[in-house]
Parts: structure tokens; C-alpha cells; sequence
């Protein structure tokens, strides 16, 4: 029995000193008016995956870019938890990249799914975290003109906020009763609603390992650029912008910003450029370290430590 107890004392001392990496896949959520089949977004998932040297998915949510602008967000994240949930290749966890738009599926993967995998480290590219004071320009053609008509109408109707994605992220300033009473997607996910917070979001957001939010400077989709840190307007004014830690959301930790930032898992990056225009130096310093190999020996050690010697 002795002999055992030294054996199992010998590899929990050799598990710590030996660095054994493992690789940690992630999925990419790409934004509105994009899908995966498109070389743009499988081009960057690849090469995500060719300079970390892990797994790649580009995740799609329905029927890619139409399903982007007319499937409500709520949906969104509901398919990506059942999709995340029946791939094996995440089962022991993942990390995620978000783009644009899909930062805030990310984020509903995060705090809304259960019992899925567990998120190490999410990268977010342009994501519009604290809400857009104006929708997305959209562009031309048909599914653009269906989008403007719908952006006319009421934008916090039950009709627009279930046929329209960006109407579940859509903030106006001066008019914040009315968000967060018919809002149906963002005072959730960001846990805006008095005396309706949810501490098991706060506390799935807090587990992140690392969370990585990159702002571009030329930014005109997402409008204030700053809500990819947070950062947004006061209650009932277009001004002044506020930066992440002078908003509500943090001082009063709503979602456990500040309880990252404290820790230090919270990286404000600023890249040159339009929007989820990265140039490739970026992507490397800012993007590839949060997806390469993570060592398996602390994890293997946490286990081992707590299981009771046996005979």
C-alpha cells in the first residue's frame, strides 16, 4: 500500500514539473451579412487555425447571411448552445472568436447555455457589446431592402424585435424605458433589467479564462465604436460617450466585467482600421496567443490533487 501511496506521490510531482500541451479547439461566429460557405469567413477561420496549430469551426446559425439579419438573436443563440453542445470535438471545452454581430451569440453561448462546454478564452472582434445607437448600414439589394423597410418601422415592437436581428442590440439613449421593457435580447444579456439579474450569467462570464475585446479605430458600423469595450452613452443622452468603467454595467458589475478586469483576464485592444478590417500583425499578437496550445498538466495536477489515495 505504501509502495502505491509513493507511486501516485512520484506522478503528481512529475505531472507538475513536465509541460504537456494539449490542443484546445474554437469556434468562430461570424457577423451580420456574412456565412461560413463564404471565402472571407472560412479563409480567416483557417487561418486562425494554420497560426495557433488548433482546430478550427466556423459555426454556422441557420441559413448563414439571410438568417444574420431575420432570425431573431434569442434563436441564434438557442441554435448554437444545441449545435456547440452535440459537437464531440468541444466536449472538454473551447474557445471562441467573435466577429461583429456574432460576438453576441458568443456571449448567449456564455452566460445562456446549459450544461454546455466551458469556454476558456473568447476573442472579440468588434462586438457590440454595450448596444448600437443606430442599425448597421446595410448596403444594397434585396435582403437589404427588406432590412431598411423593417428598420422604419418601430424597432421595439414584438413584430421587428422577432424579424430583425440588430433590433435585440439596438440601444437608444433617450429611450430606455422602452428598451428594456421590449427589448428582447441585449437588457438580458447584459443583465440591464432591475431586479431581474441573473447571478448564473454573472458567474459563467466570470469563468472565462481570458476575454480579449479588440476595437477598431475606424469603426463606422458599430456606433459608439466604444460599445466593442462596453463603453456607451448615459441613461437619456447621446453624450459623453462613457468609457467601460465609468457605465453602470461595470461600477456595479452586472455581468462581472469588473470582476475580470480586477483579475486581470481583460484586455481593451485598439487595432488600426475599418471595421474586422485586421491586419495580419494584429491577428498575430492580439488573436493567435488565446488559441494556441493550453497545458493539460495544471489541469491534470487540479484533478489528481483532489481525488483520495487509493490502495
Amino acid at each position: 500500500m505504501e509502495k502505491k501511496r509513493y507511486g501516485v506521490a512520484v506522478a503528481v510531482v512529475f505531472l507538475a514539473m513536465v509541460h504537456v500541451s494539449v490542443s484546445v479547439p474554437f469556434i468562430m461566429l461570424h457577423g451580420i451579412a456574412a456565412e461560413c460557405s463564404k471565402d472571407k469567413e472560412t479563409n480567416f477561420t483557417q487561418l486562425l487555425s494554420n497560426l495557433s496549430g488548433s482546430p478550427g469551426f466556423c459555426l454556422e446559425v441557420g441559413n448563414g447571411e439571410r438568417d444574420s439579419w431575420f432570425m431573431p438573436l434569442t434563436k441564434q443563440a438557442e441554435i448554437a448552445c444545441e449545435k456547440v453542445k452535440q459537437m464531440k470535438e468541444l466536449r472538454q471545452g473551447y474557445n471562441i472568436v467573435g466577429r461583429s454581430q456574432g460576438n453576441l451569440v458568443a456571449r448567449g453561448l456564455i452566460e445562456f447555455c446549459d450544461d454546455g462546454p466551458p469556454v476558456f478564452n473568447y476573442i472579440s472582434l468588434a462586438g457590440p457589446h454595450a448596444g448600437i445607437s443606430s442599425v448597421p448600414m446595410c448596403g444594397s439589394g434585396l435582403l437589404c431592402e427588406i432590412a431598411d423597410e423593417l428598420i422604419k418601422s418601430d424597432i421595439y415592437s414584438d413584430f421587428i424585435q422577432d424579424h430583425l436581428a440588430p433590433s435585440g442590440y439596438l440601444k437608444i439613449p433617450t429611450d430606455m424605458t422602452k428598451y428594456l421593457e421590449s427589448s428582447k435580447y441585449l437588457p438580458k444579456l447584459n443583465n440591464e433589467i432591475p431586479n431581474q439579474r441573473n447571478s448564473t450569467y454573472k458567474d459563467r462570464f466570470t469563468s472565462l479564462h481570458n476575454l480579449i475585446l479588440v476595437k477598431f479605430e475606424d469603426d463606422k458600423v458599430i456606433v459608439p465604436k466604444d460599445s466593442s469595450w462596453f463603453g456607451f452613452y448615459p441613461d437619456g443622452e447621446f453624450e459623453p460617450l462613457l468609457s467601460a468603467n465609468q457605465t453602470k454595467l461595470y461600477t456595479e458589475d452586472w455581468i462581472g466585467l469588473k470582476t475580470l478586469d480586477v483579475a486581470g483576464k481583460v484586455k481593451f485592444v485598439s487595432v488600426a482600421g475599418a471595421h474586422i478590417k485586421m491586419a495580419n500583425l494584429d491577428v498575430l499578437k492580439y488573436v493567435v496567443p488565446y488559441l494556441q496550445n493550453q497545458p493539460s498538466s495544471e489541469q491534470a495536477l487540479n484533478r489528481k490533487t483532489k481525488e483520495p489515495l487509493r490502495s
